[in-house]
């Protein structure tokens, strides 16, 4: 098994638990997991898969949390958890994902803040929190993100604000606000982007 780069279990909707052996995949590239919606948990061997780029966890929707090991993930290029509904936060071990480009937490309705370690993200160029209806405001960390390009925010019908430090973002192409009903005001530092 140790030359399976791709392993796809898309819509496995009674998969309850991954075999703590997957950690063993050494040459594994890309996991989809899209769709599991009854997977509630990630092995901690899942931190072994060194060779992995993309990771869909895109609605598994009774995953409740994700092991720190995950932060282990070096070579992780676009991690998808977008409408994993019952995920309560992220573990701060993701902020060791030297490689990560893309990130989507979108359409959690539970999440009322982004971890301070995506700050860390130095290669980060796509990070979507659309639909989080929760979500209050943005860490001053946005401004660290030196290499992101996208910030997608739309329908975050909680956010009130934008940090001034979002003005920093040097590679900077596209934000989307639409449907952020709270939000009252645009920093001015908007105007440096």
């Amino acid at each position: 098994m140790n030359a399976l780069q791709e392993l796809n279990l898309l819509g496995c909707s009674s998969l309850q638990k991954l075999p703590t052996s997957i950690g063993q995949l050494n040459a594994l590239q890309k996991f989809d997991l899209l769709g599991c919606s009854s997977l509630q948990k990630l092995p901690i061997s899942i931190g072994k898969l060194n060779a992995l780029q993309k990771f869909d966890l895109l609605r598994c929707s009774s995953l409740k949390e994700l092991p720190t090991s995950i932060g282990q993930l070096n070579a992780l290029q676009k991690f998808d958890l977008s409408r994993c509904s019952n995920l309560q936060k992220l573990p701060t071990s993701i902020g060791q994902f030297n490689a990560l480009q893309e990130l989507d937490v979108s359409r959690r309705l539970n999440f009322e803040k982004l971890p301070t370690s995506i700050g860390q993200l130095n290669a980060l160029q796509k990070l979507d929190v659309s639909k989080c209806l929760n979500l209050q405001k943005l860490p001053t960390f946005i401004g660290q993100l030196n290499a992101l390009q996208e910030l997608d925010l739309l329908g975050c019908s909680s956010l009130q604000e934008l940090h001034t430090s979002i003005g920093q973002l040097n590679a900077f192409q596209k934000l989307d606000l639409s449907k952020c009903s709270r939000l009252q005001q645009i920093p001015t530092s908007i105007g440096q982007l």
